[in-house]
């Protein structure tokens, strides 16, 4: 049984919180959307960007062009799991990457790790390039998505629940109780 209409997901890079998404929606009737993919898909019908590492390489309006589309997209969907990583590193710092202005989710669903576990699931992925990053850096990312986050559900008036992704079936029992 569905609850919320559109639930974000979201999590650092190597959380876990894609695979999470994938096995939630399937089992609870939800549509798993892959914000990164969406954008990639949209990037590439404009002949700008081949791969996830390209897009993010472009110029920042451009970026926050497909964004926008891309939550454009979302929009009028029913019944979604977002998957999304929240806040985004780029050139000019953190970017809030839930786009807030266009999507009011009714949960937001954060999704962490400790640092070790989210090393490893980087290392031991070979379809993404994932970012090489020490637990200082991995640190101060959590910190400053959580703080997003808390901040992003205060505004939007949405319900925030953050787990801890250290055993995944269990997080993933968890994480179906929420939605």
């Amino acid at each position: 049984m569905v609850l919320w209409n559109l639930a974000a997901v979201v999590g650092v890079p190597g959380v876990g919180k894609t695979s999470l998404c994938h096995h939630a929606a399937k089992s609870l009737g939800y549509k798993h959307i892959n914000y990164g993919e969406l954008m990639l898909q949209l990037a590439k019908k404009k002949g700008v960007a081949s791969t996830l590492e390209d897009m993010f390489q472009l110029p920042l309006d451009l970026q926050h062009d497909i964004w926008r589309k891309a939550a454009s997209l979302v929009e009028d969907q029913e019944d979604v799991i977002l998957d999304l990583h929240g806040i985004d590193r780029s050139s000019k710092g953190y970017l809030i990457s839930l786009p807030l202005e266009i999507l009011s989710p009714q949960i937001i669903i954060l999704i962490e790790a400790s640092c070790d576990n989210i090393i490893q699931r980087r290392n031991q992925d070979p379809i993404k390039p994932r970012p090489n990053e020490n637990i200082a850096s991995i640190k101060e990312y959590m910190m400053l998505l959580r703080i997003s986050m808390v901040n992003c559900a205060a505004l939007m008036g949405c319900s925030l629940v953050i787990l801890e992704n250290d055993d995944f079936n269990k997080t993933l029992d968890k994480m179906k109780t929420y939605l």
